[in-house]
């Protein structure tokens, strides 16, 4: 499933290549597209010449289309694509100034960098003040970080904001794609027979454009009929790449090591009890959760799971190991990492400290001190827990 690891697979100078070849091709379609003429970049907040709009669009629904039909047949994990961080305020003010150096400069960060590329030497000098201006944010960062990190949302989706599903959204963002290039054909239609005395048509009359947005329409249905696949459908697709953890016990830790765990500081554990609600108040550990198999398809209950930073370790307590590997497959398809089953779940946990005792005194329970790791052999369990942090694959372009 993808996406590859292109450096594991090819070697460090394989994807290296790759990426350049990438890059190279980006670059050169944009040149052929005028990103690399200020004139034609700045003629767009004029209505003059959308093809910068045009192309835009273009861009997008191209990749939305791949990425949403590829992940609803089971080709894409879209959890594993980086999603940049959402700062909604920050982003808003930002915009609006990024856009008037647009239309003052004619160019935006990434166009500057394709215009130096073609020896411009106005791109050269906006790439050196776009720099220059990063920089300046950079270090004048911290007299309004209250502000910067005031509407911060990590992995935050259009239709997270809209409440849809990613079908309905994918669906909507195609329809109003349609929508604004027919706006920006009639815009230039306009400004080009504009004191000609020649009268607007606002037909379609070119058949590849009919084609092409009918093509676009039965392709953004499949996606919102198909659906984006749950988690069972999910663990369908990517069994391969994970079942051998399962069948090695790879995941399952001792209550030794979850104890050892649960007291190193630099490590942020997340205990998620899965027993019955009577049990879980008859007896938990210390700043568990009670949760359900159900709460386990809920964005809300995952989505902070899945966003937990590298020190961040999830561990599963189920009655039976059936309930905690069917948890642990709900969950690591949804790309929680650093994921782990307590064996036996607390079947042994009161009969393994009940009679211990540090420095002559009792403790409690639900929250053994880690002095309680040197009343056991050291070989009393493998330690099994290895921190690792996610591996997404995408870029930026600015």
């Amino acid at each position: 499933m993808l996406p590859l690891d292109i450096s594991s697979e090819l070697g460090k100078a394989g994807g290296y290549l790759v990426f350049f070849l990438i890059g190279t091709g980006f670059g050169v379609a944009l040149e052929l597209a005028g990103f690399g003429d200020s004139r034609r970049l700045a003629a767009q907040f004029y209505f003059k010449d959308m093809t910068v709009l045009k192309t835009m669009f273009t861009g997008i629904i191209v990749a939305c289309l791949l990425i949403f039909l590829s992940s609803a047949v089971g080709f894409l994990d879209f959890t594993q694509l980086a999603v940049n961080q959402t700062f909604l305020w920050p982003g808003i003010i930002g915009g609006l100034i990024m856009g008037v150096g647009f239309i003052v400069g004619g160019y935006c960060p990434g166009t500057s960098l394709v215009a130096t590329a073609s020896f411009k030497l106005d791109g050269l000098l906006f790439l050196i003040g776009a720099v220059l201006g990063a920089g300046l944010f950079g270090e004048s960062l911290p007299k309004f970080e209250d502000f910067w990190y005031s509407s911060f949302t990590d992995r935050y989706l259009v239709s997270d904001w809209l409440g849809w599903s990613i079908g309905a959204t994918v669906f909507a963002v195609i329809l109003f794609a349609l929508i604004m290039f027919y706006g920006a054909e009639k815009v230039e239609e306009y400004f080009r027979i504009k004191g000609t005395g020649k009268a607007m048509s606002w037909k379609i009359t070119r058949r590849s454009y009919l084609f092409g947005a009918g093509t676009l329409v039965v392709l953004a249905g499949l996606v919102w009929i198909i659906g984006q696949p749950d988690p069972v459908r999910k663990w369908k697709y990517m069994e391969s790449r994970y079942a051998v953890q399962l069948t090695t016990k790879a995941v399952f830790i001792h209550p030794l090591e979850y104890v050892k765990t649960n007291n190193e500081a630099t490590i942020k554990l997340i205990t998620l009890d899965l027993r019955p609600g009577k049990d879980f108040e008859a007896f938990h550990l210390s700043g568990s959760q009670n949760v359900t198999l159900d709460d386990l398809f809920k964005t809300s209950v995952v989505a902070p799971l899945a966003q937990l930073p590298p020190q961040g370790v999830v561990v599963l307590i189920a009655e039976n190991d059936s309930v905690s590997i069917k948890a642990w497959k709900y969950l690591k398809v949804q790309g929680v990492v650093n994921l782990y089953i307590l064996e036996n779940g607390l079947q042994n946990w009161k009969s393994l400290f009940a009679d211990k005792t540090v420095a002559g005194k009792t403790f409690n329970l639900a929250s053994p001190p880690s002095e309680v790791l040197k009343l056991f052999p050291k070989d009393s369990f493998i330690q099994k827990i290895k921190i690792g942090s996610k591996k997404r694959a995408g870029g930026l372009c600015s």
